[in-house]
């Protein structure tokens, strides 16, 4: 390597190690640490919006990358769904190459603008990222959602109405974004601050994308966010919060302990055919027990990524708990059929 080069090399080294010298910025990257060296990372990459929480989140990997002599990928995404977002997706390329930092722009080809548009950039933001996360044999995925999103995402989907299991589950730091994936979603930011970030993201990078969507009334999360801010106003904190989280939490633990009980005790799994036996106990578990338990078994047996939908669950699960009627159901890539006290479940395309 050149001697230019090196020099370089070294003054980045020192840019980033210098900024440690700041308590707050230094406390914020010792948590950072300590949350994904507890995970077994081979590889990893960075999703990248550009937004002040994905910046601070950029500074905190390289900085653990340089330290712990890693390889890290920077992805980022351009999702097409503003005008701009192509210059923009650039510009955070440009932004990151100055501080030594080499990433990939990722994108959207198809768009289809009658979907939920928030949704649709986040599950087509995730597709992309799995998808070459796969070729560069990386497993984990770092996004930079922290304290302020856990709350956010707490409160919509009580609104939306999913259950015990749905509103602790993006409370989890690790989680797969597909049950068939092998690739994990890690959130080592969800008990920091924004505060925290924009700290962080100023006083290091001074760059970030604003996303006018961020203050659009229109979209469910930014009502949320103003509800919020008035609920902090009345006394909630993250501290009560995360309480009640690790209480549900701890109740959903109790519900998948039977879960798996009854799968284990009042079901017969046949390999050779790809088909489950219910036995006549399966179905007269308490509800929660016998919906969760009947979906795993679905979603096994359909080789499905994800679990059919609540609602054609529930419906199934009444039909077969009170009809003697033999004759067969579909779902999720399944036939479900009840014989006398037992119910069969095979794979449509055995």
């Amino acid at each position: 390597m050149k001697k230019k080069n090196l020099g370089a090399k070294k003054t980045i080294h020192n840019f980033y190690f210098k900024k440690l010298d700041d308590p707050r910025i230094k406390r914020i990257y010792l948590n950072f640490k300590k949350k994904i060296s507890s995970h077994a990372l081979n590889s990893f990459c960075v999703a990248v919006s550009g937004g002040v929480d994905s910046m601070a989140l950029s500074f905190l990997a390289k900085c653990y990358s340089l330290e712990k002599n890693k390889k890290v990928y920077f992805f980022i995404v351009d999702h097409k769904l503003r005008k701009n977002s192509t210059f923009e997706a650039n510009l955070v390329k440009k932004k990151l190459k100055l501080f030594q930092i080499s990433s990939n722009i990722l994108t959207i080809k198809k768009i289809n603008k009658k979907r939920n548009l928030q949704s649709f950039a986040r599950d087509n933001r995730y597709k992309l990222i799995i998808n070459r996360s796969l070729t560069k044999k990386i497993d984990i995925i770092l996004t930079a959602h922290h304290t302020d999103d856990l709350i956010e995402n707490f409160f919509i989907r009580l609104l939306r109405g999913s259950g015990l299991k749905g509103l602790i589950s993006f409370s989890k730091i690790k989680s797969k974004v597909k049950l068939g994936d092998k690739i994990f979603v890690l959130r080592p930011l969800l008990d920091m601050s924004k505060k925290d970030l924009i700290y962080l993201s100023k006083n290091t990078f001074n760059f970030n994308i604003n996303d006018p969507s961020n203050l659009n009334d229109k979209f469910l999360r930014v009502k949320i966010r103003k509800l919020i801010s008035n609920l902090e106003k009345d006394g909630l904190t993250f501290n009560k919060f995360k309480l009640s989280l690790n209480n549900l939490s701890k109740s959903n633990n109790a519900i998948d302990y039977y879960v798996q009980k009854n799968i284990n005790d009042n079901s017969n799994y046949l390999k050779l055919i790809n088909s489950i036996i219910l036995k006549d106990d399966f179905l007269k578990q308490p509800d929660e027990i016998v919906f969760r338990s009947f979906s795993e078994l679905i979603q096994k047996i359909g080789k499905k990524n994800t679990f059919a939908r609540g609602a054609k669950v529930d419906n199934l699960l009444k039909y077969l708990r009170s009809t003697n009627n033999y004759s067969k159901k579909t779902l999720s890539g399944c036939i479900i059929q009840k014989l006398k006290n037992s119910v069969i479940i095979s794979s449509e395309n055995r």
